[in-house]
Parts: structure tokens; C-alpha cells; sequence
């Protein structure tokens, strides 16, 4: 339970069922709370360009942690009127049932956010920025289902993933299951005073609730590293304590309404997952997983202050590392840590590119070449190639494997590196073809 609970960081409603399962309480919990939950239809919202499942059975669900500035989530931001995404993370469960995986996006990644309906008539431009931009833009009406949709959207396009689902809470129900358990306790080695997450307390252990909860699982740049990863790691330990917490006290079936209460108050999920019957059936599913068969994940980053010495607020997904994960997801392949970490570290910049125009449209390699520059990476040369292509390449001398890998899997269209010695010294060729839309970001 303990561990299981860890998945439900922010998207605590998978938590309290799992408690409501163990704890066996009655249906008529069902009955008061299910009405609590608001649902969106967002197939309209996400158009034709909706993923198809490449594994029927798997199932994506993302979860997003949402500090909404309206009501009494205004306190929490400073000059902020639109929608924001706190955290987010895809849980993935296999088609067997038999494994599952957590993937933690860092809000601060830098990728690709495509065309996206605002949610107030309008429509937005394709461009890159940090991934949970893609929640304010698709919210901008104050609606969390187009808000959803455009994460989605953002999620499909950077990583090949369907959702199938999605469930967001926000800064209100947190505070309220936590209230509802008495409080949490927490023991922080060093002093945290951090003005943006509204947080004052001395270092040791103790009990927080209310404001100072949600101020501990959201501080960021007094405590530790500064980094989201670390961020995360203690929104995980807390919701870890948070599941123990109600285990211990949820024994009665008022302590059990109160807490799912104030859960399902603030849970927006997709019209599939609404309610609490189709969440208790997810949580089901979780339950029969084997400890050892659920794994924890982030997508292997880097700063992208490397490449982009301008920029130091945001990461870069690590390549080929992250389309690993990506593709052992999408074909329903199980996928430990372990294997995130054993090729070498590529960064955009230290892949040396050649860019050749293969298309008929003059200008086209100098367009690639300044796009690539953009994305950080390094650009040696452009030309015309000896013939019209039909479609893009990639070529690469012995030496280079691991550089083309990362270059290939990084882009939009489905190309592989082929070797050949006869390709520029020490330089990845890039031959661009018709089919050409650009690199993720």
C-alpha cells in the first residue's frame, strides 16, 4: 500500500480508493461522492490528431497536478490568471495486467507544443516552451478540459504515447485530504523559508496541514538542489506518508467520507474515468500488480543551459535515452531504470550535422540549418545533395553510431541512421526530403 501510494502523487484519488478497498467500506460512499467529480468530453478538443493506441489494452493515464489560480488558489501565485500544471506524470499499465510504470515529465522540459484549441475560441501556434505552458494555453478560457487537451496533444506529439485518460486535482482537494487525515508529518533536515510557496518552518519533524502542506510539496529554490527533480521527490515522499497517514486513520466510514470528500471536490477527469466506479475499477487494477513489477521513471534529462548557454531554467530530453522509453511504452515492453541509464549521454551540441537539400525548394537546407542551430545543435555546413531525394536521411561515418541514434530519434519523422563510410568525416549528413516537418524542439 505503501508503495502502491506513490503512484498517486497529486492524482490522490487512486490512493484513497486503494484505502477504501482495503478498509472495505460500504457502497453507499460511492453513491454521496460520485456525483463530486467533473468530467470533459475532450475528443472534440483534440481533433484528428489523437494518437492510435499501438498496444489496444495498455492504457496511458495522465495525471496532472493543477495550481489553478481561481478562488482560493489565487494566494499561490503571483500575477498569474491563467491555468498552470504543477506536476505531471503518465501511469502507465500494461496490457497484461502484470506490469506498470510511472513516468515523471519535469515541468521545466523543454519540447515542441503544438497547435492547440485555448478553450476561448482561439487557437494557438505551434511553438516550443516548457511543457507545462501546454496546460495555461489549452486553459486560457478556464476550462481544465481543454487545459487537459492541449497536454495531451503536447504529450502525444514529443513522446508517441496515446492517453487514453487523464485525471487533474488541484491545490484545494490536496489540502483538504491532507486536513482531513489530521495532518502530515514531515522532518526536513534544514530550515525551509520560501516566499513564492507562502512556507516558514524550522527544520526537525512535525505536522503540517493547510497552507503549509501544500507549501512543502511545492517548494523548489529553498530547499535541496532548487530542481524539480528534487521537487518531486519530496511530493513522492509526502504522498507516501500520506498513504500510510490513511491507512492508520481512515478506520470508520465518516473519517473515509470526509477524506474521498474532499478528493473527489477537486478531480476533473475525461468522460471515461468519471465517477467513482470507473477510478475504484483503475485503483483495482493497480492492486493486482506485483510490488516489483511497478516501476518509478523520469524522463532522462539534461540542461539545456548546455547547448543553449543563454538558457538556465530549462532541460532537454536526453536522446536516445528518452525514445527508449518512449517506444518500450508505446509496444507495451516493460522497462527498468536500468536501461535509461547504460548508453553513453548525448547532448544536442556535440552532434556535428551537415545539412543537404535534397527537395526542390531552394533555401531549404539553410532553413533546416538555422532551425537546428535553435534547437542547440551544431550545424558545420549546408549544400545541395548530388540528387533529389525521396525522402530524409540520415548518414553517419563509423564513430558516429550513437550521435545519429540520438539525432535520428529526436526527430518527427521515422528515419534511422545508416552507416556509410563515404559521408563526410566525422559529421552526421542530414539530407533533407520532402517529408521534412522539423525538430522536436
Amino acid at each position: 500500500m505503501t508503495r502502491r501510494g506513490r503512484i498517486a502523487v497529486w492524482s490522490a484519488s487512486i490512493v484513497a480508493l486503494l484505502v477504501l478497498a482495503a478498509g472495505g467500506a460500504g457502497g453507499w460512499v460511492y453513491q454521496r461522492l460520485d456525483g463530486n467529480i467533473n468530467a470533459s468530453d475532450i475528443d472534440d478538443k483534440l481533433g484528428g490528431g489523437h494518437l492510435v493506441n499501438l498496444s489496444p489494452g495498455a492504457k496511458n493515464i495522465l495525471m496532472v497536478g493543477s495550481d489553478s489560480r481561481d478562488g482560493a488558489n489565487g494566494k499561490h501565485g503571483k500575477d498569474l490568471t491563467t491555468m498552470q500544471s504543477d506536476t505531471l506524470m503518465v501511469l502507465r499499465i500494461a496490457a497484461n495486467r502484470k506490469w506498470a510504470a510511472v513516468v515523471s515529465l519535469l515541468r521545466d522540459s523543454w519540447v515542441q507544443i503544438p497547435a492547440c484549441d485555448r478553450g476561448d475560441g482561439t487557437q494557438s501556434a505551434p511553438h516550443p516552451f516548457k511543457i507545462n505552458a501546454a496546460y495555461a494555453i489549452g486553459g486560457a478560457g478556464g476550462d481544465a478540459g481543454s487545459a487537459a487537451a492541449c497536454t495531451i496533444k503536447t504529450i502525444e506529439h514529443n513522446t508517441g504515447l496515446r492517453i487514453n485518460h487523464f485525471i487533474t486535482l488541484d491545490f484545494q482537494g490536496f489540502k483538504g485530504m491532507v486536513n482531513a487525515l489530521g495532518g502530515i508529518e514531515i522532518c526536513p533536515k534544514q530550515a525551509i523559508h520560501d516566499k513564492k510557496a507562502r512556507l516558514d518552518l524550522e527544520a526537525g519533524c512535525q505536522t503540517v496541514r493547510d497552507e503549509h502542506a501544500l507549501g512543502y510539496v511545492r517548494t523548489r529554490y529553498s530547499v535541496g538542489d532548487g530542481s524539480d527533480i528534487g521537487r518531486i521527490g519530496r511530493q513522492q515522499e509526502f504522498m507516501q506518508a500520506l498513504a500510510t497517514r490513511a491507512q492508520e486513520k481512515l478506520t470508520s466510514p465518516g473519517d473515509v467520507y470526509a477524506f474521498l470528500d474532499a478528493a473527489t471536490k477537486s478531480i476533473t477527469t475525461d468522460t471515461g474515468l468519471a465517477g467513482i466506479p470507473p477510478l475504484y475499477g483503475l485503483a483495482s487494477k493497480l492492486q493486482d500488480i506485483p510490488k516489483d513489477r511497478l516501476a518509478f521513471l523520469t524522463v532522462p534529462d539534461y540542461p539545456r543551459e548546455v547547448d543553449i548557454p543563454t538558457d538556465k531554467a530549462t532541460i532537454s530530453w536526453q536522446y536516445p535515452q528518452a525514445h527508449t522509453l518512449f517506444d518500450a511504452l508505446a509496444k507495451d515492453q516493460e522497462i527498468a531504470k536500468e536501461q535509461l541509464t547504460s548508453a553513453p549521454s548525448v547532448t544536442a551540441g556535440s552532434i556535428p550535422i551537415l545539412v543537404q537539400n535534397g527537395t526542390a525548394t531552394p533555401g531549404m537546407a539553410a532553413t533546416v540549418a538555422a532551425q537546428l542551430r535553435t534547437a542547440g545543435y551544431t550545424v558545420t555546413g549546408t549544400g545541395n545533395a548530388p540528387q533529389r531525394a525521396a525522402g530524409t536521411t540520415l548518414a553517419h561515418p563509423s564513430g558516429l553510431e550513437i550521435h545519429a541514434q540520438a539525432l535520428a530519434s529526436r526527430l518527427k519523422w521515422p528515419v534511422g541512421p545508416d552507416l556509410d563510410d563515404r559521408a563526410a568525416p566525422r559529421v552526421i549528413t542530414l539530407t533533407v526530403g520532402p517529408d521534412y516537418t522539423g525538430p522536436l524542439g
